[in-house]
């Protein structure tokens, strides 16, 4: 808010959508409320997926930013002077900040169970019938988005800076959602599974788990050691399962979260 809304960039999804339409209308119709009325029946559209805790998580998330909104006024020139009170007119300073900010907000609401913005909804909803992911659906609506703003106002400048805001934004929220400390999943192809168990306990002071296996093209007995370790703990497996069967094969793949039941 004190970063993108008084240069006139857009934020992500229907937070940019307000922002636009706050400038086509007249001042009465305050970015606020654009934020309360175009939210609020996404979330609702979503009750019966997405589930009541998360319906009212997101609402309430969506009324306290809207009500945040149209108190900073109060506090800063925002609505009267066309710059931002901490980066002035610098549109990259105010792209990088804005994103950071708004993409800590977001991610925020997402680890207590709820969203700051419909689109969340409206992807988790649309994106499989449409064959995409959820990063891609809400990527192409902001492609619209930006491509809308910037024939409306006949410049592609503040547009090409929003793609920088939201470029920022969904990095900073995979940053807050699952952290710098990013766990990986190795799958490990061996036949010495027993072995390399043993080894990966006594180093990681943690436990796998072993499937059985045949190798599909020598249809030999083969096991699949399951095991989890962080990004900086990768080097390190591979060094131990080298150390143990130097034909074993070793698959990566990310872990978004851990859910273990205490």
């Amino acid at each position: 808010m004190l970063f993108l809304y008084p240069v006139k960039l857009y934020d992500s999804g229907i937070s940019g959508v307000s922002m636009f339409l706050n400038q086509l209308t007249p001042p009465e119709l305050t970015l606020s409320l654009f934020l309360f009325v175009l939210n609020v029946p996404i979330f609702l559209f979503g009750l019966k997926r997405q589930g009541l805790a998360f319906t009212v998580y997101s609402i309430f998330a969506v009324l306290v930013y809207s009500v945040a909104s149209s108190q900073v006024s109060n506090f800063f020139p925002i609505d009267t002077v066309p710059e931002s009170p901490f980066a002035g007119k610098d549109l990259l300073l105010c792209a990088i900040f804005g994103g950071v900010l708004s993409g800590i907000g977001s991610g925020m609401t997402i680890r207590f169970g709820g969203a700051i913005d419909g689109i969340d909804v409206l992807s988790v909803i649309f994106a499989k019938g449409l064959g995409l992911s959820l990063g891609s659906f809400v990527m192409i609506f902001d492609t619209i988005l930006y491509v809308i703003c910037g024939i409306t106002i006949n410049s592609w400048i503040l547009p090409l800076y929003s793609i920088v805001t939201y470029f920022i934004g969904s990095k900073t929220v995979d940053f807050v959602v699952e952290g710098l400390d990013r766990s990986k999943c190795a799958m490990i192809v061996t036949t010495k599974a027993n072995e390399i168990a043993d080894a990966l306990t006594e180093n990681f002071q943690s436990n796998g788990t072993i499937i059985n296996a045949i190798g599909g093209y020598s249809k030999e007995d083969k096991q699949i050691m399951y095991f989890i370790v962080n990004h900086f703990q990768i080097n390190k497996l591979k060094n131990l399962v080298y150390e143990v069967d130097k034909h074993a094969f070793i698959s990566l793949l990310d872990v978004s979260d851990i859910i273990k039941k205490k």
